[in-house]
């Protein structure tokens, strides 16, 4: 089968050449732009891209996905959708070959969100854009999903081997995401995973009060069953409490978040950042060991990136420390700093422990 590569870009000059090498396994590459003032257009097709320009107005990601998936062609062939400022590990076509089969829709891959200045994953979870032609289309203004079209079963495979990491612009808006989430939200009122979505956007904007009344509604929606989800609507909660300085209400929604996935490391980590502030050391000491017992790291969206780097023994060096154990203390410091070498408040703090413990 063929294996063709859409997208949509705009203002992507930058990232142009290093997506095209990542994507010329395939065998043909479509981009919608949607209104670039850079030389986008020009780089792409330079480089053998078939491009397209159309301006979606009011602005929607399901269109404009939808329009980019129109560019492929009307064949049966296996269509991945990736964005321009994503790249696939080498071999990745091999791969997709070798596990997709006659029956096969779609394939969920590996998809690294997050990196470290090592290009090391610090949040990862399995995404699933790589799609049979006919069978699917996008849907939602804004955290656009894939929506399975026919009365027969989807057959969806999941595959490790397959890598797409993520090399964000940080200096690009986000500003569009919470009117899109919110008229999506008033299209569809009883989408849990959008309710979630629009709850976690109004916690970033420091919205909290919108948050919490958002965030209680997901969990009261019959269809909001995923434990893991509705344990990260519980820490958000918590954490717009905790910033409205309403302690006691955060630390009942944490212990709800607990009870609710307690195979998660997040909301104990999330405890034990409440606790660090509260100043109780000995629950900041409690809650970090209960984490520390947790190894098991789920491949879904709902990563807390301080759940799994240094954070865990930086508190717990710090807890030890008013604890004056100093002893303890410098043992976590030195876990701390293998972790994150380059982090001077670590570097300082292992040099006041260390002469504490002498």
């Amino acid at each position: 089968m063929k294996i063709y590569v859409y997208a949509i870009s705009k203002n992507e000059s930058k990232f142009v050449k290093r997506w095209v090498d990542s994507m010329k396994e395939a065998d043909g590459i479509f981009v919608l732009d949607t209104g670039s003032t850079d030389d986008t257009v020009k780089l792409l097709e330079e480089s053998g891209v078939t491009v397209k320009q159309k301006i979606i107005k009011p602005w929607r990601f399901d269109v404009a996905r939808n329009e980019s998936l129109k560019m492929v062609p009307e064949e049966d062939c296996i269509c991945v959708c990736t964005d321009l400022d994503e790249v696939f590990e080498k071999g990745w076509r091999k791969e997709l070959e070798k596990n997709w089969q006659d029956n096969t829709t779609r394939l969920s891959y590996t998809y690294y969100w997050s990196l470290d200045e090592n290009d090391n994953p610090l949040v990862s979870f399995y995404i699933e854009k790589i799609h049979s032609r006919f069978d699917y289309i996008w849907t939602h203004p804004v955290h656009e999903i894939l929506t399975y079209l026919k009365d027969t079963p989807e057959n969806k495979k999941y595959i490790d081997n397959i890598i797409l990491k993520h090399y964000p612009d940080r200096t690009k808006s986000r500003s569009n995401y919470l009117p899109l989430l919110e008229l999506s939200v008033k299209e569809e009122p009883n989408d849990d995973r959008n309710v979630h979505y629009l709850g976690r956007e109004y916690m970033y904007y420091g919205k909290w009060n919108e948050a919490i009344d958002m965030l209680i509604r997901h969990l009261k929606l019959p269809t909001a069953t995923w434990k893991d989800e509705r344990c990260a609507s519980m820490r958000f909660i918590a954490r717009c409490y905790k910033n409205l300085k309403r302690f006691d209400e955060a630390e009942m929604w944490l212990n709800k978040a607990i009870l609710e996935a307690p195979y998660l490391r997040d909301p104990y980590m999330e405890m034990a950042l409440l606790q660090y502030e509260l100043k109780n050391w000995k629950k900041v000491e409690e809650y970090c060991l209960q984490a520390l017992e947790i190894k098991y790291h789920p491949k879904t969206y709902i990563n807390e990136t301080f759940s799994w780097n240094e954070t865990v023994y930086d508190l717990l060096s710090l807890s030890y420390y008013y604890q004056n154990n100093y002893k303890k203390s410098f043992k976590y410091v030195k876990k701390a700093l293998k972790i994150n070498p380059n982090d001077k408040r670590l570097k300082d703090n292992y040099k006041i422990i260390e002469k504490a413990l002498n």
